[in-house]
């Protein structure tokens, strides 16, 4: 008689399937509490929270050069209102991309952002910063030149793009770059009467009050002539 009251492959299936419940009663726990710390930093803001996924917010910011890829696109825990005088919406993002392995299966995986949008007085043309890396240097080997700027600090660190090199300069001044230099893991585009604010992963309820104060900040140090040329 066999040692073991069921075969091998049935209790290591129910060892695996009881690794996923309590993985998924955990996960569960930590996004309810996630939400409602969330929606404690809303009301501190005066800002509206909905928890609900939005497809329509995806797809008004599709636009945004991070939130056009892969598919089934939403947002969620989105939080509105005004902040400083100046309209703000900060919410998550999720979008899938797909995989083929040899065996003709088809791999979904799922990615996060965290996005925060301050509405501009005006409409800009586009500008982009983001982290210098690996893909923005392989770009410019392609022609896809960023924007150098006295500070060799900023330029190694960051690559900068826009149609409009006057704008480019305008907007990084010597007090914008200060403030650049200072934060890290964050995307800035200007699209239209959007300045944008995007991170990698989910809103961290701990950190997204100075996420919006910088979004705030940066709005600050555009100089005032932009506004009124």
């Amino acid at each position: 008689m066999s040692d073991h009251l069921f075969p091998l492959p049935i209790l290591l299936f129910v060892c695996f399937l009881a690794v996923v419940i309590v993985v998924g009663i955990y996960s569960y726990q930590a996004e309810k509490k996630r939400r409602a710390a969330l929606l404690d930093s809303a009301g501190r803001l005066g800002l509206s929270f909905r928890p609900d996924r939005d497809r329509g917010l995806a797809a008004r910011y599709a636009a945004l050069s991070r939130l056009h890829e892969g598919g089934d696109r939403y947002a969620f825990n989105a939080l509105t209102g005004s902040l400083g005088g100046h309209p703000i919406t900060a919410f998550d993002f999720h979008y899938e991309t797909y995989s083929t392995d040899d065996k003709g299966n088809t791999q979904t995986t799922h990615h996060h952002l965290h996005v925060i949008v301050l509405t501009l007085e005006r409409a800009f043309p586009k500008l982009m910063i983001t982290p210098e890396g690996i893909l923005s240097k392989i770009a410019q080997a392609f022609g896809y030149d960023d924007i150098d700027f006295e500070s060799h600090e900023f330029s190694r660190r960051f690559c900068v793009r826009s149609p409009d090199r006057k704008f480019a300069y305008d907007f990084c001044n010597a007090r914008m770059i200060e403030l650049l230099l200072a934060s890290t893991g964050l995307h800035v585009e200007v699209l239209d009467d959007s300045l944008a604010l995007t991170y990698s992963g989910r809103m961290d309820p701990a950190k997204i009050e100075p996420e919006l104060d910088l979004a705030r900040a940066l709005r600050e140090r555009m100089p005032d002539y932009l506004f009124t040329a």
